[in-house]
């Protein structure tokens, strides 16, 4: 028997112009930011400008680039496995167990979403001055691991609240211990959201400039940092250059981790 697809109406002419508009807003920018980078200087007033790889090679094999790039690569890691272990455990504590508090604390995981970024930097600026915390990549790893947790904890408790109980139940009667039921049964079923918050939270802490800007120490500038000190004095096509290599870098990482899988149903 065929199955019966709903029809739907059609979408009205200003909806279609206004999602146009829309997308041409978000990513007409891009395409000339890509464009831009591939250009190079004229060879006179009235000729046309060439296509060059020049400000790319510029750009890797610039040091102070590549050390920010380093600093951002090694702060994101480092935030990522610390917030992904503190968010999945929460998660788990929030969704399977009772105690003092627990509504509280689930309230107060989305107070980093909610909160101004501003506000947020400076509040862990004043933290760690207190705490006599000396700024630098160790500063930024807990400011970074501070804000990203939060998206952990939502991503894996959103993938709890569809998980069977039965499933533990049965390794339970089956003699598995607790650590045994959750490595080969938990874990498994909620791989993909625990992956999916630890890429959110390595994309968060990478891109991050506000809250980075308030805990960097000296000489431990991160990529965006390097890139606001860098249009300071005007917008380089090496500046054009290194941001397509990051949107590059972007859609690879979406494609990659957001691929249809190969058993995935398909339909007609």
């Amino acid at each position: 028997m065929e199955s019966m697809e709903k029809i739907r109406p059609r979408s009205p002419l200003i909806a279609k112009l206004m999602t146009a508009i829309a997308f041409l807003m978000l990513y007409v920018p891009l395409f000339a930011l890509v464009i831009y980078s591939f250009l190079g200087p004229s060879a006179g007033p009235g000729s046309p400008q060439a296509w060059t790889l020049e400000w790319y090679r510029r750009i890797l094999v610039n040091g102070e680039v590549l050390d920010a790039f380093n600093m951002s690569i090694y702060v994101g890691i480092w935030s990522t496995l610390v917030s992904t272990l503190l968010g999945t455990a929460a998660a788990l504590a929030i969704e399977r167990f009772r105690f003092p508090g627990r509504q509280l604390f689930d309230m107060i995981t989305h107070v980093p979403l909610i909160m101004p970024e501003i506000v947020l930097g400076l509040a862990l600026l004043i933290w760690f001055v207190v705490l006599r915390i000396t700024l630098g990549p160790f500063s930024m790893i807990l400011a970074h691991t501070t804000f990203s947790v939060s998206y952990v904890i939502i991503t894996v408790k959103s993938r709890l609240q569809g998980f069977d109980d039965s499933l533990e139940e049965a390794a339970h009667d089956l003699g598995a211990s607790p650590w045994q039921t959750f490595w080969k049964v938990t874990l498994p079923l909620i791989w993909p959201g625990v992956l999916s918050g630890a890429l959110m939270a390595f994309t968060l802490s990478f891109d991050d400039f506000l809250i980075t800007f308030f805990t960097a120490g000296v000489g431990s500038d991160t990529l965006p940092l390097k890139i606001y000190s860098m249009i300071k004095f005007g917008v380089s096509p090496e500046i054009n250059a290194l941001s397509t290599l990051m949107l590059g870098a972007t859609l690879i990482l979406v494609v990659f981790f957001f691929r249809p899988s190969k058993g995935a149903p398909t339909h007609a």
